[in-house]
């Protein structure tokens, strides 16, 4: 049995950009969990002893259903959206649950 894919995303952003920038996470949250079956969680969070940070936890049933995301109509507006507002790249880690 296929255990769930965790992804933990931590933005570094740009000063004057967190509105911005969670408008697009809060969007791509909400349509993730409404549209996608293997969408199991998808958390915006802001970390309390960091600026200009927002960390993206998501679970999905499986690498395929992430995948399948990153496929889907509102990933590339987020993309998109957020790539501008970025001042590094942001440090993604992928997790299996045991």
């Amino acid at each position: 049995m296929e255990k769930n894919f965790i992804v933990i995303a931590e933005f570094f952003l740009k000063p004057g950009t967190m509105e911005e920038f969670i408008g697009f996470a809060m969007e791509d949250s909400e349509k993730s969990l409404a549209n996608e079956e293997g969408c199991l969680n998808f958390d915006v969070l802001v970390p309390r002893n960091k600026k200009n940070v927002v960390i993206l936890y998501e679970i999905y049933k499986s690498r395929d259903a992430f995948d399948t995301h990153r496929t889907m109509p509102h990933y590339q507006p987020f993309k998109d959206g957020t790539n501008p507002l970025l001042a590094k790249e942001p440090n993604v880690q992928f997790l299996n649950t045991i």
